[in-house]
């Protein structure tokens, strides 16, 4: 879809022009109309949260693969949850219970509004990582930040979205490291973790992970562009890998 299409799908006849320019100055097309849709699902976004993107989509069908298959019922937790768009999707998908943590106040009230316009009932926690979680759960799901400050990306993604939710320390791993040092504090016996990753991350997170999980199974799988993508941690007893 062109530009001024995607404008046209969303927008009055008479706004495309001026916001076209808007666009071809350098602002991204999802913010000049402020909403996408991620998973068949509607979901607004301004410059306080990411952008929602296929590869998202991608980590959330496979996760719901998983979780329908291996789990009755789960607990989820999505880490830093930005517009609300995974823990939102499964909380549709699955009608089970769905937290969702975010350091970002703005991107909560971007969440909050997604969880009311798709009539679902994520519970929204303000938290840096687990500092404000106190339960455990079946799942824990994050799409973090994880781009190197050193590392290149497009004009209008640097430009545009809040770079706190795109850069993390430690060569991009910084919060990978966080989260799974931390994490058995609130996971259940049997659970499933699942990142996206960045395409260059993959033999590091697995490194730590398999320092860290002995007893579960770790694997990572190709987007479907060929990168690698997804790490999963998963422990079901007497199951191997799905």
């Amino acid at each position: 879809m062109s530009e001024e299409e995607y404008l046209k799908k969303y927008l009055h006849r008479e706004q495309v022009e001026e916001e076209l320019e808007r666009v071809k100055k350098g602002e991204a097309i999802q913010y000049v109309v402020g909403n996408v849709e991620f998973y068949g699902l509607p979901f607004l976004v301004n410059k306080s949260v990411l952008i929602p993107r296929w590869e998202t989509e991608e980590l959330v069908a496979r996760v719901l693969q998983l979780l329908k298959k291996y789990f009755i019922n789960p607990s989820i937790l999505d880490i830093g949850t930005g517009s609300g768009c995974i823990a939102i999707t499964l909380s549709k998908k699955l009608k089970c219970t769905v937290d969702a943590c975010e350091i970002s106040k703005e991107a909560l009230v971007v969440a909050k509004e997604n969880n009311e316009i798709n009539k679902t009932n994520v519970t929204f926690i303000e938290s840096d990582l687990f500092s404000n979680v106190h339960q455990k759960y079946d799942c824990i799901i994050s799409n973090p930040p994880y781009i190197a400050f050193d590392e290149e990306i497009m004009d209008v993604v640097k430009n545009n979205e809040p770079h706190i939710a795109l850069y993390a320390e430690e060569n991009g791993l910084y919060f990978y490291k966080e989260i799974l040092k931390s994490v058995k504090n609130y996971i259940k016996e049997e659970y499933l973790l699942a990142f996206e990753i960045g395409a260059s991350q993959k033999e590091a997170i697995m490194h730590i992970a398999a320092s860290l999980f002995l007893d579960a199974q770790i694997w990572c799988e190709q987007d479907l562009n060929g990168f690698d993508r997804y790490v999963f941690i998963c422990k079901k007893k007497g199951k191997r890998k799905p």
